[in-house]
């Protein structure tokens, strides 16, 4: 009897084991194979097997290198102004969308069509528009009485150009799972707070964003992700320049490995990526595992009435 019921314990594990080894190796075997190239020194036209090995020399070699030093700040720096800035501007904007509007299916669909657009078609539009004569910016500067401005073609201002191009495309992404979150609150919540005599931003402060948190933490993280990972839309913006000023950690990854013909120490910055992605993962979704049961006990009170 006993022996049975542990059969049937492990049956459904049974039948899942062939799909998640072929799926676990699927994953974990092209992350093995860069862990073991970031202790070579390889280039593109040896095999790997022919490679040296150098241990941890390419870490070391990295820790020393100040244009990397500059690419991770360049990177930080990106992936932090856009987020910040797309979180504020999506959930503001779902905020004040969140309500019964004629056309507002409309506008939905107007606001996500950035997002549709591939990131090199995003780059060349972009890149036209910041043009130095023709660029539809300085035509209007100048229209005003300004001095064009060097949107591409100066450290200071180059950054600031691609942040926006970013912030632009992706705000749209945050607006849209904003929207489906505070859609979802419960409204008699919300008009048993009205009652109560809060006002808008009171329903807002202690009511819509605390419950709204577990998205907003997946929205972030996402986002975050994305941003560290960003290739296409700098590439034909800026290609990294003037100088390193926009050269950001993937197009440093793709220039070592391409151009320097460098795979192994390539590899050896990916996985210094992909360290610091799970870290922030892992920091993330426990923060969100905090806040989720958090906002759980907030809906339960307040369908309760208390």
């Amino acid at each position: 009897m006993m022996q049975a019921a542990n059969v049937n314990r492990l049956t459904p594990y049974l039948f899942l084991a062939p799909a998640t080894l072929i799926l676990g190796a699927a994953l974990l075997y092209p992350i093995g194979y860069m862990i073991y190239a970031s202790f070579l020194n390889w280039n593109p036209s040896q095999r790997i097997s022919e490679a040296d090995w150098v241990g941890l020399g390419n870490y070391v070699k990295l820790l020393s290198d100040a244009q990397f030093h500059e690419s991770v700040a360049v990177t930080i720096t990106f992936a932090g102004v856009v987020v910040a800035a797309e979180m504020v501007l999506g959930v503001g904007l779902a905020l004040l969308l969140d309500r019964n509007i004629r056309g507002l299916s409309v506008l939905k669909t107007l606001f996500i069509l950035p997002m549709m657009i591939a990131p090199i078609v995003v780059g060349l539009m972009w890149r036209y528009m910041y043009h130095p004569t023709v660029g539809v910016f300085n035509r209007a500067l100048v229209s005003l009485g300004f001095e064009p401005a060097p949107w591409l073609s100066e450290s200071r201002w180059a950054l600031t150009s691609v942040i926006i191009a970013d912030i632009w495309q992706w705000t749209p992404f945050i607006f849209i799972l904003s929207l489906a979150a505070l859609q979802s609150l419960p409204r008699s919540t919300l008009e048993a707070a009205r009652i109560d005599g809060a006002t808008g931003w009171q329903q807002v402060l202690y009511i819509k964003l605390p419950l709204m948190l577990p998205v907003l933490v997946v929205a972030t993280l996402l986002r975050l992700i994305d941003a560290f990972k960003v290739l296409e839309v700098i590439l034909v913006l800026t290609n990294g320049g003037p100088g390193l000023s926009t050269e950001i950690l993937s197009l440093r990854i793709s220039r070592t490995a391409s151009e320097f013909r460098e795979l192994g120490l390539a590899a050896a910055m990916s996985n210094l990526l992909l360290v610091l992605l799970l870290g922030l993962t892992l920091g993330m979704f426990t923060y969100n595992k905090m806040i989720e049961g958090r906002a759980a006990r907030l809906r339960t009170a307040a369908l309760k009435g208390e």
